[in-house]
């Protein structure tokens, strides 16, 4: 169980890349499993406390096992995590811009996939080694903010059109088609979606998907879920909007393909998920 979280604030010079740190203690006297969500961003775990299994049940290659740092890249498929015994750390999420440029790697490279961060440059795990050193979540902060502008500081920014194409994808919720975004940016769709997975991680048409499905998914973890008498479709909370308008609200063909969705990013419906209490995250 989750025993202290902090969250902190970036410089507001990286506010562009970095939305929030959230500091952890976490103590499992057992067995503690997870299942983490699809997400078009990604997630960077420095810990220095007890390890854990990252594993894709897609492909047992993709995974991380045995470790307290790792980085989770774009996943277009719902992941579990599996540890014991006491996790410590920062959780830093980043969007896939961000964390392109923060990386200075392709994120081709990454998607789908969990890699411990000694696999991935020095750097980060020098960073990890510092925060385990540090006696408070201000200090580790402060840190963190240092290292990201070093990083920013010799890594070179993302293509402006790829840049362009993201924001445009994101700020319409996942509903701009490829077509368009591609006349927007003045490249082929092709061009397009092969650069766009190549720096990125995903292609454009699966990140519009993510995109619907974050904000949804949002949405569960506000919800309180009914089941009407006689095995009705579950609605949200008194008062609240029901799963057919929510799918309309945000861009599903109808109920059916939301919760289609929810079953391949999240492994569950979302009335099932709001009756266990879903508490999502996402990068904003």
């Amino acid at each position: 169980m989750l025993t202290e979280a902090v969250i902190g604030l970036p410089d507001p010079r990286l506010r562009p890349y970095v939305d929030r740190y959230l500091g952890y203690r976490e103590h499992a006297a057992g067995p503690l499993a997870r299942r983490e969500v699809a997400g078009a961003f990604v997630v960077l775990i420095l810990g220095w406390g007890a390890p854990l299994d990252v594993t894709d049940p897609r492909a047992a290659d993709r995974g991380a096992y045995g470790t307290s740092a790792f980085l989770a890249g774009p996943f277009d498929g719902w992941c579990a995590t599996r540890t014991a015994g006491e996790g410590v750390g920062v959780q830093v999420l980043l969007t896939a811009p961000a964390a392109r440029r923060l990386l200075g790697l392709p994120l081709g490279e990454l998607a789908n996939r969990a890699v411990p961060v000694d696999r991935l440059g020095g750097w980060l795990v020098r960073l990890r080694d510092e925060l385990a050193g540090l006696p408070d979540w201000a200090t580790r902060f402060a840190r963190l903010d240092a290292a990201l502008a070093a990083r920013l500081a010799v890594t070179g920014p993302v293509d402006p059109r790829l840049l362009g194409a993201w924001r445009l994808l994101d700020g319409s919720g996942g509903g701009l088609g490829v077509a368009a975004l591609a006349e927007e940016v003045g490249w082929s769709r092709r061009h397009l979606a092969v650069r766009f997975r190549r720096e990125f991680g995903l292609p454009p048409k699966t990140v519009a998907r993510l995109v619907r499905f974050q904000r949804a998914y949002a949405m569960v973890g506000r919800t309180l879920v009914t089941a009407p008498v006689g095995g009705a479709a579950p609605v949200a909370g008194p008062g609240g909007p029901g799963w057919a308008e929510l799918a309309v609200r945000f861009g599903y063909y109808d109920q059916s393909h939301l919760i289609r969705e929810f079953r391949e990013f999240a492994g569950a419906t979302p009335a099932a998920l709001a009756r266990a209490g879903s508490h999502p995250s996402n990068p904003g």
